[in-house]
């Protein structure tokens, strides 16, 4: 665990021990490991430059010192932790922060419409983008095109991403659920938010908490995958 409150140099989430984490988390992985990878802070995006990315962008994450070091982009999360990832092991990466749909550069990304309805959506380019025999899951804050919020409901005064919390609560409060029942149960708590249900933080959240109800939280939790299922039958296990 990496954050920015340590004083052990090697447990501060610069980019080095971020990178040296995701190494670490798959070295050694064998069929029937269940590996997570967790991530709250900033997310961004630049220019696609190797033509892989459907809208033109790779998306980021900002470590502690990307202003000197830079971001970590998708192409080396995939490559990093997606592609060795052996048959029979399985990952799943929860990843708050902004612009995160395809942070892990997943092949399917599901699109779920208000109601619930859904579809796979295939992003494959070359190279390839998938794993090596196993199952891969990115549950993300927002899509490409959007920014995350923040929330204290989970610490007091200390401000945490809306997805971490939502996503807490959705799996504590109901045990076996499947992947399209947690993706439904996070937005509808952010959905919530307009009318009081979950205090939010940041600029677009400062509006709601005013009681500007025009304003609309455009944030909406995602899910891609290594391959496509039905998400209304499977049940999400760590």
């Amino acid at each position: 665990m990496l954050t920015e409150d340590e004083t052990n140099p090697l447990k501060i989430p610069t980019k080095e021990n971020i990178r040296l984490a995701l190494r670490w988390l798959v070295q050694g992985c064998q069929p029937g490991d269940s590996l997570v990878f967790h991530f709250s802070g900033h997310g961004s995006k630049q220019l696609d430059n190797d033509m892989d990315e459907v809208d033109g962008f790779d998306e980021t994450l900002c470590p502690l010192d990307y202003e000197t070091r830079g971001m970590i982009v998708d192409d080396e999360i995939n490559a990093t932790i997606v592609r060795p990832l052996p048959q029979g092991a399985t990952l799943h990466a929860i990843i708050d922060a902004c612009y995160s749909q395809t942070v892990l550069d997943l092949p399917f990304v599901c699109r779920m419409n208000r109601e619930g309805y859904y579809t796979w959506e295939d992003q494959t380019r070359s190279p390839y983008k998938g794993t090596s025999g196993g199952l891969a899951f990115c549950i993300s804050a927002c899509d490409d095109n959007q920014t995350s919020v923040d929330t204290t409901a989970l610490a007091g005064n200390a401000s945490t991403g809306a997805l971490t919390y939502c996503f807490i609560q959705a799996v504590q409060n109901e045990p076996g659920l499947t992947y399209g029942r947690l993706l439904n149960s996070m937005r509808q708590v952010i959905r919530g938010a307009k009318t009081g249900g979950l205090r939010l933080n940041g600029p677009i959240a400062s509006l709601v908490n005013k009681a500007l109800f025009n304003t609309e939280i455009t944030q909406e939790p995602q899910l891609s995958s290594s391959e496509t299922f039905d998400i209304y039958a499977k049940q999400f296990i760590l």
